[in-house]
């Protein structure tokens, strides 16, 4: 089976409507921490559902736990930040096509006191050294997620080992980005994170975004179908029109219609028409 990365197409391709709850199962779509914790997912799925009929059940977990519950067959259709794994999940035959969707950036917020002077820095591995030199507390997701998966490569770019003992400067909340922000506001330690949960995030207390300019940590969102033999033809016709949908102008002008107060937290992949 020949299998297909690409961008959203441009095309308005009609979407069908399932009037009756039985012509289609429940979805079952696999998705981030990060689209949930934004407000995203919440804001896009009744538009879904309103425009097709069909009813969705979302399963949040960290892009690496998506990618196994996906790869047994678990969720119908995924939405993910971590290209890479996306790619090798679709190369192993477990799925059949992925579009990007959107994409924003990842920064770094710490303390206002900012102890390890990393602020208004332009490279992210020039920060996280500068955190390590000083020992400042870190806190990382821990979760294998598509945050934690870039920090993990930031870290290697900086050439360091934040698990090298010791490390009482460093530690893995293993929990979504959202629970990760809390406990660096309580603990005023650093995080990397998306800018849409940051966005989105109430108890900043006395954090704030320092590094938010490293343009090369590009954060984007793919939507991926699951390889029909895994889930059946019902639940795959399901999972198209979602893939159509979000991925086509309704889905794209929804994402790109989402606001935190005067934000955009999102950019959708397929540019708004003038």
């Amino acid at each position: 089976m020949a299998l297909s990365i690409c961008l959203a197409a441009a095309g308005t391709a009609a979407i069908p409507r399932a009037d009756a709850a039985e012509q289609h199962p429940i979805l079952r779509l696999g998705a981030t921490t990060t689209v949930d914790n934004s407000g995203l997912l919440g804001y896009l799925l009744p538009r879904f559902t309103a425009d097709t009929g069909i009813r969705v059940r979302a399963i949040i977990r960290g892009t690496g736990e998506v990618l196994r519950v996906a790869r047994g067959g678990d969720v119908d259709v995924f939405i993910a930040h971590d290209p890479a794994g996306e790619r090798a999940f679709l190369k192993a035959g477990h799925g059949t096509q992925r579009r990007e969707i959107m994409h924003n950036h990842f920064i770094i917020v710490g303390p206002k006191s900012d102890p390890a002077g990393v602020g208004g820095l332009k490279s992210t591995a020039a920060a996280f050294r500068k955190i390590a030199e000083a020992k400042g507390r870190f806190i990382s997701r821990g979760d294998d997620s598509g945050t934690h998966r870039s920090e993990r490569r930031v870290w290697r770019a900086a050439g360091i080992d934040p698990k090298k003992p010791p490390r009482r400067w460093y530690m893995e909340s293993g929990a979504g980005m959202g629970a990760t922000l809390n406990i660096a506001a309580g603990r005023g330690a650093y995080t990397l994170t998306d800018q849409g949960t940051w966005l989105a995030f109430k108890n900043k207390a006395s954090l704030a975004p320092l590094v938010t300019a490293d343009k090369s940590l590009i954060n984007r969102y793919g939507v991926t179908l699951v390889l029909p033999a895994r889930i059946g033809p019902k639940r795959a016709r399901a999972a198209h029109i979602f893939f159509d949908w979000i991925s086509g102008t309704a889905g794209q002008r929804a994402i790109g219609t989402y606001r935190i107060g005067p934000y955009l937290p999102f950019m959708p992949a397929m540019p708004p028409k003038s």
